[in-house]
């Protein structure tokens, strides 16, 4: 599993709980804002590491001409 795929199953059980009444809509909101947290997170270092393969690729591309 990807932490993605991670999160999203996360959410919906958090959501089935709060249907449920198994959790305190409050305590839901919790834990949805830590995994909206751990999503953002996940982004940014999926971004920087595209970013640094493009940086260098670019760097090859420079060198080659």
């Amino acid at each position: 599993l990807t932490v993605t795929e991670e999160v999203r199953r996360a959410v919906s059980r958090i959501a089935n709980m709060v249907l449920n009444e198994e959790i305190d809509p409050k305590a839901a909101n919790t834990l949805l804002y830590a995994c909206n947290s751990a999503l953002s997170a996940v982004r940014t270092d999926e971004y920087r590491r595209k970013v640094e393969e493009l940086e260098a690729l670019l760097m090859e591309q420079t060198e080659r001409n």
